[in-house]
């Protein structure tokens, strides 16, 4: 199968799951917790008091330069994505894990914004490198909540989904502009959102997973990762949804990380190429175990504000 994926050109018709797009939409002076799908992981969580962002990596540089040149954030493109988003303060930048498809951007948003950038000591490089001062970077205890208004964040560590192309720790500031391999995957979280008002989420960037690792834990909502999960066996995925969906008993599922993050924010998203992986092999799976267990399947809206937990039953 992988073999067979490499050599097939195109990619995946995302149109074909508009159906899945269908959200219910967060309305001017809705009240609770509220999410802003932002490309990538990229999700914008907030209460009207209280905004949380994992990764915000909105620079999206091309394949070209990520391949053969030094990347950088693009502070034009990271502003435009703040402006257009309404994004003016953020309480805490958290990165699902350290490649430059979630963390590049990191420290350059938390300056923006205001935010601490809380993680593993990977993510604490690159806030340093990115100049932000020691009382902004924070090195969580895995498994311990922290508490930022109405929010409880408890970060979990897992695994990065196969193949992991800079696999390792970062051990010193990365400074851009730098080569690609300079953003090493580092710690490889699931995020635990939990809010005062009793909405819980859970926030898996990478399509990996550490057995057990969330047993236990409970979300009602699963924003799930789903970047090269196309390339993996049945088996494989059947296991990451048991051991992410399954583990928390999320009765929603909301699916993230499955754009083509090479084509800036401000164009149409687009599924990522067959080259890399098969959005169409993974939704195969994913909804014959959806439609068996009863849970709901969504894909969110760029830019839109949307309220998952309102499809849930009181």
């Amino acid at each position: 199968m992988g073999l067979s994926l490499r050599l097939r050109l195109g990619r995946p018709e995302i149109g074909r799951y508009a159906d899945r797009f269908g959200l219910p939409q967060a309305t001017t002076g809705t009240a609770g917790v509220t999410v802003t799908f932002l490309g990538v992981a990229s999700l914008l969580i907030q209460d009207g008091t209280t905004a949380v962002l994992t990764d915000g990596f909105f620079s999206r540089p091309s394949l070209p330069r990520v391949a053969l040149g030094r990347i950088a954030p693009d502070e034009a493109r990271i502003d435009a994505t703040l402006a257009r988003a309404g994004i003016e303060r953020v309480a805490v930048v958290a990165p699902v894990h350290t490649h430059f498809d979630h963390a590049m951007d990191s420290a350059v948003v938390a300056q923006r914004t205001g935010a601490r950038l809380l993680g593993g000591t990977s993510v604490a490089q690159i806030g340093r490198g990115g100049g932000l001062p020691d009382e902004r970077i924070g090195v969580v205890v895995p498994g311990e909540a922290v508490t930022v208004g109405g929010f409880r964040l408890t970060w979990v560590e897992g695994e990065h989904c196969p193949p992991d192309r800079y696999p390792g720790a970062i051990t010193a500031p990365v400074v851009p502009p730098t080569r690609t391999d300079a953003y090493r995957c580092g710690e490889a979280w699931s995020i635990l959102v939990e809010h005062a008002s009793g909405r819980t989420a859970l926030v898996q960037g990478s399509a990996g997973f550490r057995p057990g690792a969330l047993a236990g834990r409970h979300a009602d909502v699963a924003y799930l990762g789903i970047g090269q999960l196309g390339v993996q066996d049945t088996g494989y995925i059947e296991q990451y949804w048991a051991e992410t969906v399954g583990a928390v008993g999320a009765r929603e599922v909301v699916l993230i990380h499955w754009d083509d993050f090479f084509r800036p924010l401000d164009r149409p998203l687009r599924a990522l190429p067959y080259l890399g992986d098969d959005l169409d092999a993974t939704m195969a799976v994913l909804t014959r175990l959806a439609d068996r267990q009863g849970v709901g399947l969504h894909f969110p809206t760029v830019w839109r504000p949307e309220d998952p937990w309102a499809l849930l039953p009181d």
